[in-house]
C-alpha cells in the first residue's frame, strides 16, 4: 500500500450523516490502496457495538452497517478509544468485526509519520 490515511469518527446516532460519511471516506481510502485506520472516539465509539448501526441509512449512501462491514473485510483497521468506550459502559464482547479497543497512543503512533487525517 502507498501511504497511510486516518479517519477520526466522533459521531454516531447524534449525527448519522457524519457517521456515514466517515465510513464512506475510509472505504475510499482503502480503495486508493492506503493503509487506513478509522479511530472511533467520543460518541463515535457507539458504532463499535454489534447491531448499533443496523438502522442507520442516509439517503444516497449504502447502509452504514454495510459500509462498516466492507471496511473491515477489506482490511481496514477500526480502533476504539478505550477511555471513551469505558465512559459509556459499552460491552467489549459485542465489538463489530475489525474493531479493537486501544488507547490514544495508537492514534498518535499512526499519525506520527505524517499520515493525512480527516475528522467527522
Amino acid at each position: 500500500m502507498a501511504g497511510k490515511f486516518c479517519v477520526t469518527q466522533t459521531y454516531a446516532k447524534n449525527d448519522t450523516d457524519k457517521a456515514t460519511v466517515g465510513f464512506v471516506i475510509a472505504n475510499a481510502a482503502l480503495g486508493s490502496e492506503k493503509d487506513t485506520m478509522l479511530f472511533l472516539m467520543a460518541e463515535g465509539v457507539r458504532l463499535s457495538q454489534q447491531g448499533y448501526a443496523d438502522d442507520i441509512h442516509e439517503e444516497g449512501f449504502a447502509p452504514l452497517k454495510d459500509l462498516m462491514a466492507n471496511f473491515a473485510s477489506a482490511g481496514g483497521k477500526i480502533y476504539v478509544c478505550s477511555p471513551c468506550f469505558k465512559r459509556r459502559k459499552l460491552d467489549e464482547t459485542k465489538l463489530v468485526a475489525g474493531a479493537t479497543i486501544v488507547g490514544g497512543a495508537k492514534l498518535v503512533e499512526f499519525l506520527s509519520d505524517g499520515s493525512p487525517s480527516v475528522s467527522f
